[in-house]
């Protein structure tokens, strides 16, 4: 099966087919070449979609990823990652193997086949030439016989004729012979040409055609098994990833397999436990009996020991715990302004009323006027600037020794503290210990720089270490204060969390160490430092048992523009009205209501109150 033999005569079909073969294979570079942008469009694609799940970093998602399952994510997150890669060495080996191969063997191939098809017509021409020297050799030797037929029968008639004279009988003789001559040399020609021609028509046809169709065969035939090859290397592209894949997806299914509730339920405890004990039982009030309480100038404790002279706070009937009262209550209650009020403005108005009228002695003391007057009792003064300061820690402040957090959460924040201040420390003494080499070094070599110039830095270093030794010490104390490996925080840890003083007497020292038992939500676990606050914690509950808001007892009218600077205090605009919801019990405050949400203490010389009598004898 030859082309030269088979199709001798489809030089132009057989142009064309190759022609159309070529184009096959560039239409092929073009399918693979969209296909590998195909691959890296959905690799990025899938890079991108593991980068916008993967949580931030140093932000509070990445803490939350602690989690088993979260943690599985994150690696199905990476596994995805990883096999967005191997869509992109798809791309690549597709590219190199493929794409820039076939493209290079184009080249060749057009070239190979300009060249075959040239030599194609070159025959052809050729044998063209030789086939227009045989027809004019043809044609001359038909017009040479026959001039010399032509000239034969004049010489014939001239011959016959008896009037033409013996000379133009002669001269046609003579022309009748060259005419047959001219006829003889012109078929001796024909014949030489035509021998040729037949000779080179038979070798067009028997070998230059077979051997220029048989080399454009066999380059189709190349041309079909390169694009099979690379149809082959297209799957093998593929299949060299699948058992790179096949790992990405079996760290999949790994990752998934890792997952742990139980040890997630156990992070969730640690991250949410505070320490503190569960709420004893709630004792039964009996409201048949009158209550009797007296009011004492020197403790606020005192207020409920003659109520309630079996309570004990070591059993069941512990009353509630600071972080059960109501935010806003307890905050009324700290927040009354201490100092007394501003007087008015000089130009105050004749008509207005400096305080309204008195509300009638009540039989028991509002909790804020006792607590008023427990402030300037000199003894607790410093127990109550703690209890203070732990609301104000909750409104955003955080302090130092992390105070405001319960125990247990308290203690995982000192002790990840105190690792990252040992990991300074090894830091700095790593790099006190390269000054120091280097230090030798120029000791050595003094042309290599001036020892002296590192004793600054080793100084600076030496500096540092021992400031982060003494925040390390700091931070252990307030450690094992909470962890409970020591009874009481030392003097100098006290001192450095500035909730100390030498000069105060030990009932005063004994309310400042009290601090853990603040609302501010860190508690110790011993019993005798729980005692005085708990005492506190049910006095409060007493009074903040009800939930609701405390009623208006009337209004007042803003005669004054008030601005509340102060802890507890709120700003009026002269001419505002607003409503009252507790009288001036004697310091010269009246407390006020805006709305659900704002309220607080304004000077009763700036207000003029008007009191609702059928709110006051409710």
């Amino acid at each position: 099966m030859s082309w030269g033999t088979e199709l001798w005569d489809q030089f132009d079909n057989l142009e064309k087919h190759t022609q159309w073969g070529i184009d096959i294979l560039e239409k092929y570079i073009k399918f693979v070449k969209e296909r590998t942008e195909i691959e890296l469009s959905y690799a990025k694609q899938l890079r991108n979609l593991s980068k916008k799940y993967q949580p931030k970093k140093n932000s509070k998602e990445e803490e939350e990823y602690k989690y088993t399952s979260c943690k599985a994510f994150i690696s199905n997150l990476n596994e995805m990652n990883d096999y967005a890669g191997q869509h992109e060495v798809i791309s690549e080996n597709m590219a190199s193997q493929i794409i820039v191969d076939l493209a290079r063997y184009v080249q060749e191939l057009k070239q190979e086949r300009k060249s075959n098809f040239h030599d194609g017509r070159k025959a052809q021409q050729h044998i063209e030439t030789c086939w227009k020297q045989l027809e004019s050799s043809k044609r001359r030797f038909e017009r040479d016989c026959k001039e010399a037929d032509r000239a034969q029968q004049y010489f014939e008639k001239m011959d016959a004729d008896i009037n033409v004279t013996k000379a133009d009988v002669e001269k046609a003789r003579q022309q009748a012979q060259i005419r047959h001559q001219m006829a003889e040399d012109s078929k001796a020609d024909y014949s030489s040409i035509l021998q040729k021609f037949n000779h080179e028509q038979h070798e067009y046809y028997h070998t230059h055609i077979p051997n220029i169709f048989q080399k454009i065969q066999e380059m189709e035939e190349r041309r079909i098994v390169r694009m099979g090859e690379s149809m082959k290397t297209y799957a093998e592209v593929d299949r060299q990833v699948i058992p790179i894949i096949g790992k990405c997806l079996d760290g999949i299914v790994k990752a998934a397999e890792s997952i742990d509730q139980k040890n997630d339920s156990q992070l969730v405890i640690e991250a949410y436990k505070s320490g503190f004990e569960p709420p004893g039982d709630i004792e039964f009030e009996d409201y048949t009996q009158p209550m009797k309480r007296t009011v004492s100038d020197n403790s606020l404790s005192n207020s409920r020991g003659e109520g309630k002279p079996d309570l004990k706070f070591g059993g069941k009937s512990k009353g509630k715990l600071w972080p059960f009262i109501k935010k806003n209550k307890l905050m009324s209650l700290l927040t009354s302004p201490h100092q007394p009020p501003p007087p008015p403005p000089a130009s105050a108005s004749p008509s207005a009323v400096p305080n309204g009228p008195q509300s009638p002695k009540q039989q028991k003391e509002p909790l804020s006027h006792r607590f008023n007057e427990f402030m300037t009792s000199k003894p607790k003064i410093h127990c109550f600037r703690s209890l203070k300061r732990g609301l104000s820690l909750k409104l955003g402040a955080t302090p130092e020794d992390f105070s405001n957090l319960p125990p247990e959460q308290r203690r995982k924040k000192l002790q990840q503290k105190v690792d990252e201040l040992n990991k300074e420390i090894q830091k700095e003494m790593d790099q006190r210990d390269a000054i120091t080499k280097m230090k030798d070094v120029y000791l050595k070599n003094p042309q290599m720089g001036d020892p002296a110039s590192l004793d600054h830095k080793l100084a600076e270093v030496s500096q540092n270490i021992e400031k982060l030794r003494v925040e390390t010490q700091k931070f252990e104390a307030w450690l094992a204060e909470v962890e409970g490996r020591l009874p009481a925080r030392s003097e100098q840890a006290r001192r450095q969390s500035g909730l100390y003083d030498s000069q105060n007497p030990p009932t005063v020292n004994n309310c400042a160490q009290d601090r853990e038992s603040s609302p501010d939500g860190s508690y110790t676990e011993e019993q005798s430092q729980e005692s005085e606050m708990k005492v506190l914690a049910t006095d409060f509950d007493d009074e903040f048992d009800d939930e609701e808001p405390l009623p208006a007892i009337g209004t007042c009218k803003a005669l004054y523009t008030f601005e509340g600077q102060n802890e507890g205090t709120i700003s009026v605009v002269e001419g505002e009205t607003l409503y009252v919801i507790e009288e001036d019990k004697g310091d010269g405050w009246t407390r006020i209501r805006r709305n659900e949400d704002e309220e607080g203490y304004v000077p009763t010389s700036y207000v003029e109150v008007c009191l609702d009598k059928n709110a006051k004898d409710s």
